[in-house]
């Protein structure tokens, strides 16, 4: 198995993280890009990876030492139709006479195509946004449509129509589309070069373990979290002792 996390979380989660595979041997993928998109989200997985159950979405330009990973690993992948940070395979951004607006809708796109939530269920995002090849392959799945483009950052879809979110917009959709779930104020998650990070980017799924860059005892809101998870049988695994910490995500693949 892989692990792939920004290189910039804290090194006693790493540590953690992979101490919680033992004795198993995980490798795991720190993930760092350059002039590709703005340095506070330059090596977070949820910008560069959409995963699904059955698939693995890889923007275009990541950079080839990581593709050398996933490929000396056999991980199967696709490659998307969108470079990230590139607005021109977002839309036609050269034409002089084209609306500021619209030039905007097209450099959203460029950078958050591959962050759809999605598990066995549900496949949630700005769909407008949502790479092609994504939707091509989640076919089957619902969709539910949501304004916030950095939907993975935001949310983690949990089972049998359960989620936790810091958006609130996100909330409102997915309650009104019958899913049950808890808003979480984002306001004391770390993103260095932001006021906050999000809950989305502090934590990772995988089988039944809930991975959480941080302790939960730091967020707003945390005990009532805990209490949540507990209820759904998932067991939380908190990687150090401090506030969580938005890397991303966490992609198990």
């Amino acid at each position: 198995m892989l692990i792939i996390v920004d290189h910039r979380i804290p090194d006693a989660a790493k540590k953690e993280l992979m101490l919680s595979f033992c004795p198993d041997s995980p490798v795991l993928m720190e993930l760092e890009t350059e002039g590709l998109i703005y340095p506070s989200i330059s090596g977070h997985p949820d910008i560069f990876f959409c995963k699904a159950s059955h698939m693995l979405v890889i923007s275009p330009n990541l950079p080839k030492r990581y593709t050398s990973t996933l490929d000396q690993h056999k991980i199967s992948y696709v490659k998307g139709t969108v470079s990230i940070g590139d607005p021109d395979t977002a839309g036609n951004t050269r034409s002089a006479s084209i609306h500021l607006k619209q030039k905007k809708v097209f450099e959203n796109k460029a950078m958050t195509c591959y962050n759809a939530a999605i598990n066995d269920q549900f496949l949630v995002h700005r769909l407008e946004y949502t790479d092609p090849v994504i939707l091509e392959n989640c076919h089957f799945l619902k969709k539910i449509a949501v304004k916030q483009g950095y939907t993975r950052c935001n949310l983690v879809l949990l089972k049998e129509g359960h989620y936790i979110t810091s958006d609130k917009g996100i909330d409102k959709a997915l309650r009104t589309d019958g899913l049950a779930g808890l808003y979480i104020s984002p306001a004391k998650i770390i993103l260095p070069g932001f006021l906050n990070g999000f809950i989305g980017g502090a934590m990772g799924l995988h089988q039944n373990n809930l991975y959480v860059i941080g302790s939960l005892k730091y967020l707003p809101g945390g005990e009532e979290v805990t209490a949540f998870l507990k209820g759904l049988d998932y067991r939380v695994i908190e990687l150090y002792d401090g506030p969580l910490f938005d890397g991303g995500g966490i992609l198990f693949v």
